[in-house]
């Protein structure tokens, strides 16, 4: 036996005991960068929406897939990352780690603390990415999520696991609505998800310290891509925010998801796709751009209770240029809610805040997700309020008009100011009902316009004494005839004290 035959017999031998553990990589190569894409060559395997890793560790989700590349958006920072790179598949797909500890922090897309506190052990990973409950595991809308604001909640009521688009021009209140529906559910077991993209950090700095002094921070989750965050991030954040929104739905609880807004996302969709070099469509967005909301919105549901019950309500804000609606992502938006709440700027500037215009603003849901005593309340409201507002256009030629017309106009200036709120101060349902109760009342109807506000706030504090009567209203959701009769004596004594 030669040396040679001696020698493989014995390493033969040696390793016939040995088991070799070996793993198959997809690998790729990076060819060219583009900003936070790169185009990467071979990865035959991977997937749409795949977690890929680069060499120096840094990771990256695929987004494209085309005949010789794979686009992958970069999702730490991408300035390591360089052409000739090797690039792994992991097989698995992007997800963001969910635990109830994520309650009064603030976090980045990728789930990372942006708030200078420990990082998040998470107790479950959530997909980003994931297809809506169907029919059969939703129920009817029929909860009220109370918002604390006395127009919406008797006129545009919301429901728990609706979709409402808030929609306005820049600087018309828009997040204001959010906030105050945030701060308005404390005590109501509802989990809130504010998620801001595109947004300053200062914007988002001062909506942290107001829902700290509100002691809302507690059961509030922040998601924030600022403006000088990637477009990946900014693109992800609204998946993200929904993906943790589900896993508390999940555990049979109610969630508010606020998108803070949406037309910013777009805006970094498009910025991806174009670097992609995808076929451009009206106002140079992809085709899919419909796609791209619909599929986060039909995420918000009310699960039936055979399948763990809980809800999901959507509140996406989308920013408008001059009042135009008909524009391409408002209509988007518009088509896939269950209705809008239209903040208008001429509203705003003449001092009626929240500047919303009751005509073009509505609920899909409707009186189905009203409490009983908003229902009958506010019944006739909305239709005298819209009549009002197109009436109100002929108040110039008053000389002209008959004693009636001029006592409904009286009646619907008296009801647009009665509507009018402080911001962040939401109301119980006690204190919204007896309010409204009190605009309808004929006792009102000599109330002079510049006297609706004094009313108002001694109207408050002789209620606040009436502790009784508001945990009645507030528990049984219901006006007695009796409870009728001291909201009578309060604004008789109300009256007294303004003039």
């Amino acid at each position: 036996m030669s040396l040679i035959d001696q020698y493989l017999k014995e390493l033969e031998k040696e390793l016939s005991g040995k088991k070799i553990d070996y793993q198959l990589k997809d690998t790729g190569e990076v060819v060219e960068l583009k900003d936070e894409i790169a185009l990467v060559a071979g990865l035959s395997n991977v997937s749409y929406g795949e977690v890929v890793e680069f060499a120096n560790g840094v990771r990256g989700y695929v987004i494209d897939l085309s005949e010789d590349f794979v686009g992958v958006v970069i999702l730490d920072q991408f300035i390591g990352v360089k052409a000739g790179d090797k690039v792994y598949a992991t097989g698995k797909t992007i997800s963001i780690g969910v635990s109830d500890k994520l309650l009064g922090r603030v976090i980045d897309p990728l789930g990372r603390p942006l708030d200078n506190l420990p990082p998040i052990k998470p107790d479950a990973f959530y997909s980003l990415e994931k297809i809506a409950p169907g029919v059969v595991y939703r129920q009817p809308v029929n909860t009220p999520l109370q918002t604390g604001i006395k127009l919406i909640d008797a006129l545009i009521p919301i429901g728990r696991g609706q979709r409402e688009l808030i929609i306005g021009d820049r600087g018309t209140g828009k997040t204001t609505i959010a906030i105050d529906t945030i701060l308005n559910q404390k005590g109501e077991n509802v989990i809130c998800i504010y998620c801001a993209v595109g947004q300053k950090n200062s914007k988002v700095a001062s909506i942290i310290d107001l829902l700290k002094k509100n002691n809302a921070l507690s059961y509030t989750v922040i998601i924030n891509a600022s403006s000088s965050s990637s477009a990946a991030l900014q693109y992800f954040a609204p998946y993200a925010a929904c993906a943790i929104g589900e896993y508390f739905m999940d555990q049979g609880k109610d969630a508010l998801v606020v998108y803070d807004d949406l037309s910013k996302h777009a805006w970094a969709y498009r910025q991806i796709s174009l670097i992609l070099r995808r076929p451009a469509g009206r106002e140079a967005y992809p085709g899919d751009i419909f796609y791209l909301h619909s599929r986060l919105l039909e995420r918000a549901c009310r699960k039936d209770e055979k399948y763990g019950g809980g809800s999901l309500t959507a509140l996406p804000i989308v920013e408008t240029l001059e009042g135009d609606v008909s524009s391409y992502i408002p209509t988007n938006l518009i088509s896939i809610t269950d209705g809008q709440i239209f903040l208008e700027t001429d509203l705003f500037n003449a001092g009626i805040r929240p500047a919303v215009n009751i005509g073009l603003s509505v609920s899909r849901v409707g009186g189905n997700a009203q409490t009983p005593v908003m229902k009958k309340i506010a019944g006739k409201l909305k239709l005298d309020l819209a009549q009002y507002r197109e009436m109100a256009a002929f108040s110039q030629f008053e000389s002209e008009l008959d004693e009636e017309t001029r006592n409904f106009l009286k009646r619907g200036a008296r009801l647009t100011q009665f509507l009018v709120q402080k911001q962040n101060q939401p109301y119980c349902l006690a204190y919204e009902v007896a309010l409204i109760w009190a605009a309808n009342s004929l006792l009102l109807q000599d109330l002079p316009l510049n006297k609706v506000s004094d009313f108002e706030s001694h109207f408050l504090r002789l209620l606040e004494k009436e502790k009784e009567l508001v945990e009645e209203i507030n528990k049984s959701k219901q006006l007695s005839a009796n409870n009728e009769k001291k909201l009578e004596n309060l604004i008789k004594k109300a009256l007294k004290l303004i003039t």
